[in-house]
């Protein structure tokens, strides 16, 4: 099982940051991974076992997201990844919480993953979720509220 986490603090206040993110369908509008993302079937965006479809930026494939579960007193959601897309992870189950730093009005943001790799590169996938699109899409995220 490989094990990804990484946690940052974003200059902005955590009512504004969860508002973006608990936009299941708005990935596209912070992560620069994300692009044409649909919510499948008429389901509700945000509604517990809706799935998100997107495309990534850089044209390899479509991924299909389940959301498990979302809290807006905690500011947590958890997702799955579906299989048969254009990563070989399998059992991908991820979290995302964002606290408030009361003192400094800022956010203190935190997204895991736990998963298989069906083709056993397991350090080179661990760095690529941790690194890639949490890191990545963190500083994405804080930079979306630049300008």
């Amino acid at each position: 099982m490989i094990k990804s986490y990484s946690s940052t603090v974003i200059a902005v206040p955590v009512a504004q940051v969860w508002e973006r993110v608990r936009d299941f369908n708005g990935l596209p509008s912070w992560h620069p991974a994300a692009t044409d993302s649909k919510i499948e079937e008429g389901h509700a965006n945000g509604e517990v076992g809706c799935v998100r479809n997107f495309a990534l930026t850089d044209g390899s494939g479509r991924i299909r997201e389940t959301l498990l579960a979302i809290s807006d007193l905690e500011h947590t959601l958890s997702y799955d990844m579906l299989p048969n897309g254009p990563l070989p992870f399998v059992n991908y189950i991820a979290k995302m919480k964002f606290t408030p730093i009361t003192d400094r009005n800022e956010t203190f943001a935190e997204w895991w993953a736990d998963f298989e790799a069906g083709d056993g590169q397991t350090q080179h996938w661990h760095d690529f979720v941790a690194n890639d699109v949490f890191v990545g899409g963190f500083r994405a995220l804080e930079d979306s509220f630049k300008g």
